[in-house]
């Protein structure tokens, strides 16, 4: 039997038009002769819905828009994932599902066991777990059909298991002979190598072969890669997706041969395809066309531009120059020649004349008080206010270009260069923002050469440089990394690079003291295992004794 796997970007709550990719794709496997199509996870509604699974308007949509699609594709047999009532004593309404449509009807149903809360996820919070899963058959195998996490629980796989039960392996000891998975699994760097190995261990262990599609697109802060693989008994990989692209694959059930489709190779293309595509998405869905840039000569607004004018097209991206007092000639010609570069219209709007008129206004009541941050932030969030109304008045969305380092120790200024609607490399530490800047040059030299070698500035003072306020940025994304992702302490993160404990905790009460600006940044895109925003939940209102 020929079974493709349709790796499709859906939009959550467009039904109309996540019907419209699940037929479309249907019916080109049809027509190349496969007799089953698989669909990523909460397909038809989109993933992930969050609460509004809690709306019965939404639940029923969701079961009209499938039986609609099994009417729509009768002569393949359509697996999607979807929402389904759940019958239980947990106090959750539905439960994440997967349909198997056949003959224009649902022929049969699978809930999902494993629901994660770690991290971005907490499915706990809308859906009731599965209490039993069964096998169905299909072109003479007994198929063990599991969606995303319930495959995420192998033993022999994982040090530390976060479950009791593997539904795998109770599908393969039921008499399961071949694994199907429907997932809605995103991306960070590292992920795509992690499911492989994951899933060829499964395959290897129970001597099965495993097949697992995977969505692709930005949703909010999260992408999606797609990489959709199809693995042998032995853990071979026999077919896979594309990467960060819609595609359609095909693989034989009975040969286990299948189409290897090239997928996007490195760190840094990878997590420049990642930023890409969550700016487009994002932009996309939320019915944006055109995005505004603050452009200041320095590298991250310049990787922020070049992301955006990939993502959109340069027709569709403002760079706006806004040179303060302090402001050097080499910066604004950096970005008037990025944006020349680029080819994407650019605006010049000095902030000298708002600015004393702010110190104008401010002179009596700050009077006897000498200039300090206080005249740096004006200036920040005189810009913040031009960029919100060109915003308003041209319905762009601004995009606002700090990067994780900045936004780790608190390095930025609220409703000043926070401003913007998606924080596009809010997740890309200021060491990748270089590495990634130097990948983007090796493909056409459009950053300028400056911009790369002049030391980072705010230019909010006289010879201000990012080193007069922070360590190295180097010393400090080390210490970022294990403090936020790896959450060692600092008397560990002190002995495993060598740096004086007391140097580290003055990081780390950096960053804690920040919590109350991260809540109030603009969502970002997700590529590290643990990004700010709703995937690391702490208090603002909290004391660290470290």
């Amino acid at each position: 039997m020929k079974i493709a796997l349709g790796q499709i970007d859906p939009t959550v709550g467009d039904f109309s038009g996540n019907a419209a990719k699940i037929v479309d794709f249907s019916r080109r496997a049809q027509s190349n002769g496969a007799g089953l199509i698989l669909f990523p996870e909460l397909s038809v509604c989109g993933y992930p819905p969050r609460d509004l699974v809690e709306r019965p308007s939404f639940v029923a949509r969701n079961k009209e828009t499938a039986e609609r699609i099994a009417k729509e594709t009768q002569g393949i047999a359509v697996i999607c994932g979807l929402v389904t009532p759940a019958d239980s004593e947990t106090g959750k309404s539905v439960m994440n599902s997967a349909a198997l449509l056949q003959e224009g009807k649902i022929a049969f149903l699978q809930s999902k066991m494993l629901l994660p809360t770690y991290d971005v996820f907490d499915e706990m919070r809308n859906f009731a777990p599965a209490r039993s899963q069964q096998l169905f058959s299909f072109c003479g195998n007994r198929m063990a059909l599991t969606i995303c996490e319930d495959a995420w629980n192998d033993k022999l796989f994982w040090p530390k298991r976060l479950y009791t039960l593997d539904p795998v392996e109770a599908l393969v000891r039921a008499g399961g002979n071949f694994v199907l998975n429907i997932s809605s699994s995103p991306f960070w760097i590292g992920k795509r190598e992690l499911r492989r190995d994951m899933l060829a261990s499964i395959a290897r262990q129970h001597k099965v072969p495993v097949a697992l599609v995977n969505q692709i697109g930005g949703n909010d802060s999260l992408v999606f890669d797609g990489s959709s693989i199809v693995l042998n008994p032995e853990g071979k990989v026999i077919a896979q997706g594309k990467s960060f692209e819609e595609d359609l694959i095909y693989f034989d059930s009975k040969t286990l041969s299948g189409e290897i489709h090239e997928q996007i190779a490195g760190e840094e293309a990878s997590v420049y395809a990642a930023l890409v595509l969550g700016t487009r998405d994002y932009m996309r869905k939320c019915g944006f066309q055109k995005a505004i840039i603050g452009l200041s000569g320095g590298i991250d607004s310049a990787l922020t531009a070049v992301i955006a004018a990939d993502a959109i097209g340069p027709a569709n991206v403002i760079g706006v120059g806004m040179p303060g007092p302090y402001s050097s000639k080499g910066s604004i010609d950096d970005a008037r020649e990025l944006a020349n570069n680029l080819a994407i219209r650019f605006e010049l709007l000095s902030i000298n004349r708002v600015y004393e008129a702010y110190k104008e206004t401010l002179r009596d009541v700050f009077a006897g008080c000498t200039e300090d941050v206080t005249e740096e932030n004006i200036q920040s969030r005189a810009r913040g206010t031009l960029l919100m109304a060109l915003s308003n008045k041209f319905g762009a969305i601004v995009l606002s270009t700090g990067n994780k380092s900045e936004l780790g120790v608190g390095y930025c200024t609220l409703y000043g260069d926070m401003v913007g609607g998606l924080a596009v490399i809010s997740d890309v530490p200021k060491t990748l923002v270089y590495r990634l800047s130097h990948y983007v040059n090796s493909r056409r030299a459009v950053i300028p050469a400056a911009t790369l070698e002049k030391p980072p500035s705010a230019e909010l003072r006289p010879n201000q440089k990012d080193s007069d306020s922070l360590p190295p940025y180097e010393v400090l994304d080390a210490i970022l990394e294990d403090y936020v992702e790896e959450a060692h302490s600092v008397e560990q993160i002190a002995a495993d690079h060598g740096f004086e404990l007391e140097f580290v905790r003055q990081v780390v009460r950096m960053v804690d003291r920040a919590e109350y600006k991260r809540q109030q940044a603009a969502p970002g895109i997700k590529i590290s295992p643990k990004a700010f925003g709703y995937g690391r939940r702490v208090p603002i209102a909290a004391r660290n004794e470290i």
